[in-house]
Order: C-alpha cells, then structure tokens, then sequence
C-alpha cells in the first residue's frame, strides 16, 4: 500500500496551509473538507496543493515531520511552486 505525503491550502485563506500523511489522500481531502479535522475545519475548504508518494508509513511520516519543522514558510511554498511548474 502507497503512502503519501501532502500539502494542502486553504481556499478561503491561501495563507494556510497544513500538511500531513495518509495512505488515502482523496480520502483524507474529503475528511479536511468535511471539518472532521480539529486543527482545518476552520479554514475550509481546502486543496491539495502538492504530494510525495512513499512506499511506508515510516518514511512518509518521516517526511512529513521534516516539512512541519521547516520554520520558513517561504522553504514551503518553494516546494509546492517548483511542483506546480
């Protein structure tokens, strides 16, 4: 089973962003979006802005930690422009 790591931001407030791991991304976009998700449903809806896949839990969670202790936003949002272009 593939796992994935991912970034989303808000519609609403594009200066948000939130990223996580899961191993169902439609899944979870559709939990985030539902407000079933304490630290988003404020700030919905939501997109998927960028993805990593992985083949473990461990190693997307691994990731996924290491963009959480990025402390400048601008690192962020180079990642998801580069994807996007």
């Amino acid at each position: 089973m593939d796992w994935f790591l991912y970034i989303l931001k808000s519609i609403s407030r594009p200066e948000k962003v939130y990223i996580g791991s899961t191993n169902d991304i439609e899944r979870r976009l559709e939990d985030h979006n539902r407000g079933n998700t304490r630290s988003t449903k404020y700030y919905v809806p939501w997109k998927i802005v960028y993805s990593e896949e992985y083949a473990t839990k461990s190693e997307a969670r691994k990731r996924e930690r290491q963009l959480k202790n990025w402390k400048n936003r601008e690192r962020i949002e180079n990642l998801i422009s580069k994807s996007s272009s």
